[in-house]
């Protein structure tokens, strides 16, 4: 790998956590996203920086091209009447327009606030009074109608852009061409007028908890935690390091990774639009720098593996190398390995995962990190293993994404050390609470839920629980308000458990229940592509993933693996019965939030039935675990 391995103690030897935060402080001070591209574009013109695939062809903006574009559609957006403090939402998806329309608001003095491009017109209704939005700007056809469903945007006069007007006759709407067409600003001369301490952007909250909430991001806020990131790294070079935009413009960590991150560092963005194409994009792409939700990673895991057992002699030969490289790849980390060490896992990449990384379109990964959930550390080990150096950080919207990462050398199940220059204690209670120069300015237009996350003292208080090991690394126990209780008086952490049931190779999702219970189970989907390829390659003789899922070999199969992940969880721990679905539970749906992250009420609700199922008796199943 061309970036060095760092070790958070090599860091804090480098520099005083106090020194590191006068150095952030310097670099952000008087400093706008604008002022930020400008200097990479001056730096880079000519090099690509944004890429993306029309049908089978490739298509390419270089950073000189990127710039024009904004200044261009800056000067149209004006005219339009966008102006300093003015909120503009954007429905697009991860299309190179998004980097352009919202750089060329931020030149504006306005704020971009980008909605996931699933949005009912009901959400958008509260969007568009919660922000008092002047513009939108959607993608198409589709995403059109569903913004002129929104009466909020009606009765508000919302001026509408469409990216890809095809098949639209209405002279009422704007298209971003024609934007495009107007006089261009002098980018140069508008980055002197802006103001760091002003929003760089409005992130919404999942609304897993309740009516979602407009996080509120400046300028200096974004740049700090970029600069933190950076320092995490070892101040590594990463210009013109490849990546692939996929996940949600409107969730900090893709919107940080992909356009913050990018506009600073430099980074050549390849953007795809579907994320069922990923795996396509991977493979053509090689990027260097890769971001994914837990599914991502989990789910790439199985298609290996869903592969590889198709030939038992193949599937023996590969799980054993796993097995002994795992130790091999800790002690190189560690800086233990000896010269024979070395030579074996030279051997075992060579012959088993090299052609794996290729086939995934990881051959040449320097840096792969997991974030917005917790993911089973076993995953992580097997990444590891196989050459991939998968990390996991923690953070939310309200730490402008990053609170803890260790890119290099955590223990898996660790989400790392501090940010570097950032502050990070536990309350009595076991709270993570945090304080640095990425802690956001507040939710908009609610200054008592500000005060009620944000104290006297800038400590931002996350609502996570968490323990410090003796290196200063931080584990993630579970969301303070989601901790099951037996009905025995156990507080139970549902994610950790959930976590390790989804790393089985058929699952999904996972639940786990048992909030006044006797004993703790969960409902579980599986992924019905992986489930068939099973079921093949065991000539079950059935390609109906409900049956399947019924199927006593599955039941059973799942069952085994539930018993196994849970055996490193306390007894009273344990999940004691499992009900496999047959459902599917989509992305961004009454189940699932766009991260891939679990609606809990909504599933309760609708699973009652299923539930008093899963407790018609008043014995687990499997009572000896």
């Amino acid at each position: 790998m061309s970036i060095p391995t760092v070790s958070p103690s090599s860091i804090s030897g480098e520099f005083h956590p106090a020194d590191v935060a006068a150095r952030l402080d310097r670099l952000v001070s008087d400093r706008t996203l604008p002022a930020e591209f400008l200097d990479t574009v001056r730096a880079q013109l000519d090099r690509v920086a944004l890429r993306w695939k029309e049908g089978t062809n490739w298509q390419e903006l270089t950073w000189s091209e990127y710039r024009d574009r904004v200044a261009r559609l800056a000067g149209g957006l004006g005219e339009l009447g966008v102006g300093p403090g003015d909120r503009v939402l954007l429905l697009l998806p991860n299309r190179p327009e998004f980097h352009i329309v919202d750089m060329a608001i931020m030149f504006l003095g306005a704020t971009p606030v980008s909605i996931y491009v699933t949005s009912s017109s009901e959400q958008i209704d509260h969007l568009v009074r919660d922000t008092g939005a002047v513009v939108a700007v959607v993608h198409d056809r589709t995403m059109l109608e569903r913004f002129r469903g929104s009466t909020a945007a009606r009765e508000a006069g919302v001026a509408i852009v469409v990216v890809d007007p095809t098949d639209l006759d209405d002279g009422r709407l704007h298209t971003l061409a024609e934007l495009e067409a107007r006089e261009p600003i002098d980018l140069d001369e508008r980055i002197t007028e802006l103001d760091p301490d002003t929003a760089a952007t409005i992130i919404y909250t999942s609304g897993t908890t309740g009516p979602s909430k407009g996080v509120e991001l400046s300028h200096s806020n974004v740049l700090w935690a970029v600069q933190s990131l950076k320092v995490a790294l070892g101040d590594v070079d990463l210009t013109g390091k490849r990546i692939v935009s996929y996940l949600p413009m409107a969730h900090i960590a893709e919107r940080s990774t992909t356009h913050y991150s990018a506009a600073v560092s430099g980074y050549e963005v390849t953007t795809c639009d579907d994320p069922a194409r990923l795996a396509e994009h991977l493979r053509e792409v090689r990027p260097h720098l890769v971001f994914g939700v837990p599914r991502v990673w989990e789910k790439m895991r199985a298609g290996v593996e869903s592969v590889l057992q198709g030939d038992t002699e193949k599937w023996a030969q590969f799980t054993d190398a796993v097995i002994a490289a795992g130790p091999l790849r800790r002690a190189v980390l560690d800086g233990s390995a000896t010269d024979t060490d070395r030579e074996t896992l030279d051997f075992l990449d060579a012959v088993a995962f090299a052609p794996i990384r290729a086939a995934m379109g990881l051959d040449e990964i320097e840096i792969a990190v997991t974030g917005a959930a917790p993911i089973p550390p076993e995953t992580v080990e097997w990444f590891r293993a196989v050459g991939v150096p998968l990390s996991e950080i923690y953070g939310m919207s309200e730490s402008s994404g990053p609170i803890s990462w260790s890119p290099f050398g955590a223990e898996a199940g660790s989400v790392g050390a501090v940010i570097p220059g950032a502050e990070l204690q536990l309350a009595e209670d076991g709270e993570i609470l945090f304080r640095g120069g990425n802690v956001f300015v507040g939710y908009l237009g609610r200054p008592d839920a500000t005060a009620e996350t944000i104290d006297s003292e800038g400590w931002l208080h996350t609502g996570d629980i968490g323990v410090l090991d003796e290196h200063g690394h931080l584990r993630i126990v579970d969301r303070k308000k989601e901790l099951l209780v037996t009905a025995g008086g156990k507080n139970v952490s549902p994610a950790n458990l959930e976590a390790a049931i989804r790393s089985l190779p058929l699952v999904a999702h996972a639940i786990a229940v048992g909030d006044g219970r006797p004993w703790v189970g969960a409902l579980v989907t599986l992924d019905h592509e992986s489930l068939l390829l099973w079921a093949s390659n065991r000539q079950l003789g059935l390609d109906d993933p409900a049956l399947l899922c019924r199927h006593p070999e599955v039941v059973t199969e799942i069952e085994r693996g539930v018993d196994e992940v849970m055996a490193r969880f306390s007894r009273a721990e344990r999940v004691k019965r499992i009900l496999i679905l047959p459902d599917e539970w989509a992305q961004d749906s009454a189940f699932l939030t766009p991260t891939l992250k679990l609606r809990r009420r909504p599933i309760l609700a609708h699973y009652a039935a299923q539930l008093e199922e899963l407790y018609s008796t008043t014995e687990p199943v499997r009572s000896d675990t």
